[in-house]
């Protein structure tokens, strides 16, 4: 769990990386996105705390995700500020179903990082309402454009539970 989440939230940081060096901080869509890779961060720092405390290796696919990651950000800035949006809205969509996944998953057993789960669950939705209320789903092509990104999360996800 903690490497998959670990690689999750750092795919996150370079997505809003590469987007925020496409559309820079002027707009008001760059600034939610500026607020949401904070958030990002903190997640990121909170699982790799955990995975040097529990001697959890991250996945030998974080190069892949930080380029991969960047290269998403920039390519749906790129389209327009809606399609950045949008990307949120898939990669958001499908981290709430994992992390619903995952809190079930633990129950009681491991109520620490249950409790850090549940928070960023909550912060990873209040994402997603942004997004959407910044325009994602008037993003030109959002049905086909949230389906692909959502299904590369899925596989971001598998793989990362694996290598």
């Amino acid at each position: 769990m903690l490497r998959v989440n670990q690689a999750g939230e750092y795919g996150a940081t370079r997505i809003y990386a590469g987007q925020l060096a496409v559309l820079g901080r002027g707009s008001a869509a760059a600034h939610q996105i500026a607020r949401m890779a904070t958030q990002e961060e903190r997640h990121l720092a909170r699982f790799n705390k955990l995975m040097s405390e529990r001697r959890v290796r991250p996945t030998a696919l974080q190069p892949i995700w930080s380029v991969a990651g960047f290269a998403l950000g920039a390519a749906t800035a790129l389209l327009s500020e809606k399609a950045a949006m949008a990307c949120t809205d898939a990669v958001e969509t499908e981290i709430d179903k994992h992390y619903s996944e995952q809190l079930e998953q633990l129950g009681e057993s491991d109520p620490e990082l249950a409790a850090d789960i549940a928070e960023f669950q909550a912060e990873e939705l209040e994402h997603r309402e942004t997004a959407r209320e910044h325009g994602a789903q008037e993003a030109v092509g959002y049905p086909v454009l949230s389906a692909v990104i959502r299904a590369g999360c899925r596989v971001a996800i598998e793989l990362s539970k694996r290598v």
